[in-house]
């Protein structure tokens, strides 16, 4: 699996290529969905989830049910695969109020991810699941998020595990992710199972690892060896593996579908 992440915390200052609106995000997310089949042929559809920040006008990551029913309802009269969303602190500092935000959605996402570092993340994961939206559990590496969550009773009712490689530097990123995996108590099964993890003798859950910025691509391509399903798009870098700038997402999940591959197939 390949998800593209559409714009994260960037904003116009990034980039004409960077969607704000729901608009310019429905339209890169359909561009994603296809590029696979151009970059791939019959071997893959291209970006078969979406993972997005919905924003208000002026730029600002937001959870207001108008906000993401805009987003959410954009992007699915475009594309016919999941879409989620983020539930950063950033968006709603309080974690009452990100709670409440959520119980108010009029228009549900698929999934929707939740730092488990963050305060106040079991209390948003369990609202989440009371509307039945799926639950990416984010965990960052430099964090105590990953022992905080091999201790919540909710780990095993979540969609997947995010995790989140914040090493930049593309040397060191591959030990930092090999060593948040470790720390997951991560298994890697063999094929065809590849890409779930069992945990603390918990049942699977698929993993999804991932990179930013210079770390992107090196995490990415650990990924395609591991046979863990990744994530590509302009939230985590805006560079081709080349180090030219992304014209879109679509151009970087091409490029991920490939280094993927080449990887896995060694």
């Amino acid at each position: 699996m390949v998800q593209v992440c559409l714009n994260g915390s960037r904003g116009a200052a990034d980039g004409a290529a960077v969607p704000l609106s729901p608009e310019e995000l429905a339209g890169s997310a359909a561009e994603a969905v296809a590029a696979g089949a151009v970059a791939a042929g019959a071997v893959a559809a291209g970006a078969t989830d979406v993972h997005v920040h919905p924003k208000t006008p002026c730029g600002r990551d937001s959870l207001s049910p108008r906000v993401v029913a805009a987003t959410v309802g954009a992007i699915r009269a475009r594309v016919p695969v999941p879409v989620g969303v983020t539930t950063g602190a950033w968006a709603e500092p309080d974690p009452a109020a990100r709670v409440a935000r959520i119980r108010s959605w009029t228009v549900l996402p698929d999934h929707a991810s939740v730092n488990w570092h963050e305060p106040g993340a079991e209390r948003v994961a369990a609202a989440l699941l009371e509307r039945g939206v799926g639950v990416e559990a984010g965990l960052w590496s430099g964090t105590d998020g990953a022992d905080r969550f091999a201790r919540s009773p909710l780990g095993p009712k979540v969609l997947r595990v995010l995790a989140e490689v914040t090493e930049t530097d593309p040397d060191g990123a591959p030990d930092s992710a090999r060593a948040l995996l470790s720390g997951l108590g991560v298994q890697l099964p063999p094929a065809p199972a590849a890409g779930s993890a069992r945990a603390g003798g918990r049942p699977p859950r698929p993993v999804l690892l991932h990179g930013e910025d210079g770390g992107a691509w090196p995490v990415l391509r650990l990924a395609g060896r591991l046979g863990l399903a990744t994530r590509a798009g302009l939230e985590d870098t805006l560079f081709l593996p080349d180090g030219r700038r992304a014209r879109s997402n679509a151009e970087l999940v091409a490029a991920a579908l490939v280094q993927w591959r080449s990887a896995r197939e060694g």
